[in-house]
């Protein structure tokens, strides 16, 4: 891995006000060696320059890093990453924060085939890839997240059975949602939608966060 990436990412990890550790970024950057060794195998990403690779996957799966960790106060809850593909943000959130217990879904053997792969080759014991439709989960999850996965009325209605009883949703989106947020079912709240900076890339990003109604303030 080249030295421009690694000062690439560290110095977006700085940008984006993350504390993480030498061995921490070291795991992000033979993660990214992992999707770049095996892309032709697993068709993991259009993307073949390590530097797209580095602002459009990495850094852009690191925004999500802060508001999990300030919605998780330290606790080792357990996370669901739908549609995660090559792991993304799945895997950058296993390595960055060892103390969540991180599952991610997709309906591709191959993909799902991966993260196993880059669970064993990076040593972590608190990451798993499954091949199922979500759908089919019933394993409670206190946090069920996606990036750029599917709208969110079919993000929440296809999860739903995997959210623990308290549980959250929090979807990477692009643009504000908006649309879709007012075709959300009647019974799921949105209760912060939060503006996401990606280092390096002048693109509108957003983190929603939607929990049933049930568990909202009266």
């Amino acid at each position: 891995m080249s030295v421009n990436l690694a000062s690439g990412l560290s110095a977006g990890i700085q940008a984006l006000g993350l504390n993480l550790s030498d061995d921490r970024q070291k795991l992000l950057l033979d993660y990214v060696a992992l999707i770049q060794k095996w892309n032709k195998v697993y068709n993991l990403t259009a993307l073949r320059d390590p530097a797209d690779m580095l602002s459009h996957h990495l850094l852009d799966s690191l925004t999500a890093v802060a508001p999990l960790a300030r919605h998780a106060q330290g606790q080792a809850i357990r996370v669901l990453d739908v549609g995660s593909g090559g792991g993304l943000p799945g895997v950058v959130l296993a390595i960055c924060m060892p103390e969540l217990n991180v599952t991610c879904v997709d309906t591709v053997a191959k993909k799902a085939a991966f993260v196993q792969q880059v669970a064993a080759s990076l040593k972590l014991p608190n990451l798993r890839g499954i091949h199922a439709r979500v759908e089919s989960l019933t394993d409670p999850y206190q946090v069920i997240c996606s990036r750029a996965f599917a709208s969110l009325p079919d993000f929440v209605s296809w999860s739903r059975s995997a959210l623990a009883e308290g549980g959250v949703w929090m979807a990477m989106k692009g643009k504000h949602p908006q649309d879709e947020i007012k075709a959300l079912p009647s019974d799921v709240k949105v209760f912060h939608v939060e503006p996401l900076v990606v280092p390096g890339l002048d693109v509108e990003r957003c983190m929603v966060w939607m929990k049933p109604e049930a568990a909202c303030p009266v």
